[in-house]
């Protein structure tokens, strides 16, 4: 399984900022124990799959190890995962797509969190 976290919420310097993050990939490039104790907030940064400053209105997307960024799409912003080659579609209206599930979650913490689950199955 491959996660993908949306967050949105403010930045130190008071600017609305919202990216996507491949969850696996920043685990392991970077140390997340601060992260789990509390004692730093998760953001989306300018590496990350997807990132947009909604203040400066600078927008940057990358790929990951697990995921291509479609940008140029009619249907918005999509993932495509490495493995499976399968999309993961992060429109709230429309389904997240084939083995993928759409989790928002609230928070006192973030102005906006939803994390989408995509499972890859093993061929045999």
């Amino acid at each position: 399984m491959t996660s993908i976290i949306f967050i949105r919420d403010r930045n130190a310097l008071g600017q609305e900022i919202s990216g996507y993050i491949d969850y696996s990939h920043r685990l392991k490039t970077e140390e997340f124990e601060q992260y789990f104790s509390g004692k730093k907030r998760l953001l989306p940064r300018s590496t990350d799959l997807s990132f947009y400053n909604w203040d400066t209105q600078v927008s940057t997307s990358n790929p990951s190890a697990n995921y291509q960024v479609i940008a140029e799409n009619s249907s918005g912003l999509l993932f495509k995962n490495k493995r499976d080659r399968k999309i993961l579609n992060v429109d709230p209206k429309v389904s997240p797509g084939d083995n993928s599930t759409r989790i928002p979650l609230q928070s006192d913490l973030y102005t906006q969190v939803v994390i989408y689950d995509h499972t890859t199955r093993r061929k045999a």
